[in-house]
């Protein structure tokens, strides 16, 4: 006859397996360990530091065939695996009702109260504490997207009120009474300047309220967390956390998402929670962090990292500079001091369903399981996100474990930040580089290229270019080739070829002594008012402008005439900068068979560069005259610069 364990001696139990282990780390030599990875001990790191992990999609996952494995290779609960790696904390989210009427999932884990008590039973049986992010929302909540659960939508808000709180207090008490240890519960998922459908600071208040209520009022000892991001915003976090005290919100932590691909350096993380920490007398900690160790793509649905542009990528996107990029979000929260209490990483098992050749399949599994990060059921709700874009996993590739559920190395930063962990020195990425052209110009190969070592560091290694890839992308002329190469080791190195069309316009930047074949005219009564100047900060490229400026008035052009041009179609463009035009008169023309071809520009500032382009202009008879107009008022100034003529393909 099996005999039932009461709650308080689940918890118990727990407690006992969380405290045992953190007195084990606590007692680990303070040298660092042997890994595949170096991971910088973290300086004055808290024995009850939280290091969580936010695993809200598990569940769909596991429905979806997804499998896990253990750090030796064999299928293991991924509870367990997290529990060996260091982390003592799960956080889980929960969306009021994230299906339609006919009960299809919206996706993103279908993330309601049933699932987030299965993960957290689990969680607790594995001696970790959780935290349960209530988004009062049917789906996503975030800054953009903070919408009504569809139960609420007719309430007033005194009604609002009432339901968040009986909501709130209802969830939690049957996730305890199922035996899950909550340490915390955050009340709103990243609410900058909303929160259940409400603008107005005064009201967002006065809900953050009701749901602290709702916890006080069924245990005192669970910490209430407010969830914000942006803190790269200058003075965002400071007002928040001002508005926060004047209508006196009751709280304990004042948590931050904090993408380093997004949200800023370090350093300013840590100034932006100290500077809430002293506001608020609260405490801080990061929400939600990830980084990318590969660009690969799991799934077929793309993701949100790494991108060419729009990101900051410090690190390598490599399972080490992963490792780096964890270990370093722990030390900066830890440098807050006593208020800086932990770091949770976001969904570092939200891994394929399938390869990207199984589309099709993996679309059936994400519809099915909702494993995906929506679905297309999920359009009734959010219509103009989730109903245009929905599919697969965006962050695969930010996972903690590789495509087939086995852990990566960088799992174990939670452990090997409080002991230090040590790997054979190695090349773990080579800095791309890009090189460029004029077509028919002698190309000099770079002879050395950044290498980043898997301990952080960086040198100028010799590089040996592929000379059969160089010389095909001479032949081919102008375009954009790829070129590998190879350093000491044998690693993999990358240099980007763009050789542009053959410049037409002769000394097009003005940086040869020779400047006769340029022709410049002033307007009649003014008095000539340019000069080639010698000034960097003022080119565009190289050292030399076309320098103007006037106390009277603006007006002259310049321009050149090319012969011996082939038939065909032709682009135009210069760079222009200066200031204080007044009424101005401005563009580059093209003149071919005494029909002139032009674009208008201006003049915005010191450095904001203007580019007029002339495209397709058609040359038949070998001859063709570039150059720019300049007309404005008194006191006028500016540079020309890079004047280009290329023929189109």
């Amino acid at each position: 006859m099996k005999k039932k364990i009461g709650l308080s001696a689940v918890v118990l139990m727990a407690s006992l397996l969380t405290a045992s282990i953190s007195s084990s780390a606590e007692t680990t030599s303070s040298r660092p360990v042997s890994a595949g990875i170096f991971v910088e001990k973290v300086k004055n790191l808290k024995s009850d530091f939280i290091n969580g992990v936010d695993i809200s999609s598990i569940v769909s996952l596991e429905q979806s065939g997804v499998k896990f494995y253990s750090n030796s290779g064999k299928k293991q609960d991924i509870m367990k695996t997290l529990r060996q790696s260091g982390v003592n904390y799960v956080r889980v989210r929960v969306w009021n009702n994230p299906y339609d009427t006919k009960g299809n999932g919206y996706g993103g884990g279908n993330s309601d109260l049933k699932k987030a008590i299965e993960i957290g039973k689990r969680a607790t049986a594995n001696g970790m504490k959780v935290l349960v992010d209530f988004h009062y929302s049917d789906f996503w909540a975030d800054p953009a997207k903070q919408q009504v659960p569809k139960a609420w939508k007719s309430l007033n808000f005194e009604k609002k009120k009432q339901a968040l709180y009986s909501y709130t207090k209802k969830s939690l008490k049957t996730l305890i009474d199922q035996g899950v240890n909550v340490g915390m519960v955050q009340i709103g998922n990243e609410t900058n300047g909303a929160f259940v459908g409400e603008k107005d600071w005064t009201k967002i208040s006065s809900l953050f309220n009701e749901g602290s209520r709702a916890v006080r009022s069924f245990n005192q000892h669970i910490l209430v967390a407010l969830h914000f991001t942006n803190p790269e915003t200058e003075g965002r976090y400071r007002n928040i956390a001002l508005m926060l005290k004047e209508n006196k919100v009751d709280y304990d932590v004042f948590a931050s998402s904090y993408y380093p691909f997004w949200h800023g350096t370090l350093s300013n993380l840590t100034a932006v929670l100290k500077d809430v920490a002293n506001i608020s007398g609260k405490k801080v900690m990061v929400a939600e962090t990830s980084y990318a160790y590969t660009a690969s793509d799991g799934d077929g649905h793309e993701n949100t990292a790494p991108k060419k542009s729009g990101q900051t990528l410090s690190y390598p996107i490599t399972v080490q500079g992963q490792a780096h990029s964890v270990r370093d979000v722990i030390q900066a929260v830890s440098d807050v001091g006593t208020p800086g209490i932990g770091v949770f990483y976001w969904e570092p098992a939200w891994l394929p369903v399938g390869k990207p050749s199984d589309l099709k399949q993996n679309k059936m599994k994400w519809e099915k399981y909702g494993s995906g990060w929506a679905s297309s059921y999920a359009k009734e709700y959010d219509p103009e996100d989730a109903g245009k874009w929905f599919g697969g996993s965006a962050v695969d590739n930010q996972a903690l474990f590789d495509f087939s559920g086995h852990p990566l190395s960088s799992l174990n930063v939670f452990k090997y930040v409080r002991t230090g962990a040590v790997a054979p020195l190695k090349i773990d990425e080579i800095k791309e580089v890009s090189v460029s052209i004029n077509e028919g110009e002698d190309l000099v190969l770079p002879s050395s290229i950044v290498a980043i070592y898997n301990d952080g560091t960086q040198k100028n290694v010799a590089v040996n270019w592929d000379q059969q890839m160089v010389q095909q992308a001479l032949k081919g002329g102008a375009g954009q080739y790829e070129i590998t190469g190879t350093v000491q080791g044998g690693t993999i190195a990358k240099m980007m070829l763009d050789i542009h069309p053959r410049n037409l316009v002769a000394n097009s930047s003005f940086e040869s002594e020779d400047r006769t074949k340029w022709n410049i005219t002033y307007d009649p009564g003014t008095l000539p008012h340019t000069d080639f100047q010698w000034k960097t900060s003022d080119a565009k490229t190289g050292n030399y402008s076309l320098h103007f400026y006037s106390d009277q008035r603006v007006g002259f052009n310049v321009e050149q005439t090319i012969t011996n041009v082939e038939c065909g179609y032709y682009d135009l463009s210069m760079f222009l900068q200066g200031g204080n035009p007044g009424v101005s008169e401005m563009y580059l023309y093209a003149i071919v068979d005494g029909k002139e071809y032009k674009v208008m520009t201006e003049v915005n500032g010191w450095l904001n560069w203007s580019n007029p382009k002339l495209s397709h202009i058609p040359v038949a008879n070998g001859k063709i005259t570039i150059g720019a107009r300049i007309k404005a008022d008194a006191g006028a100034w500016g540079t020309l610069d890079d004047f280009e003529l290329y023929k189109e393909k």
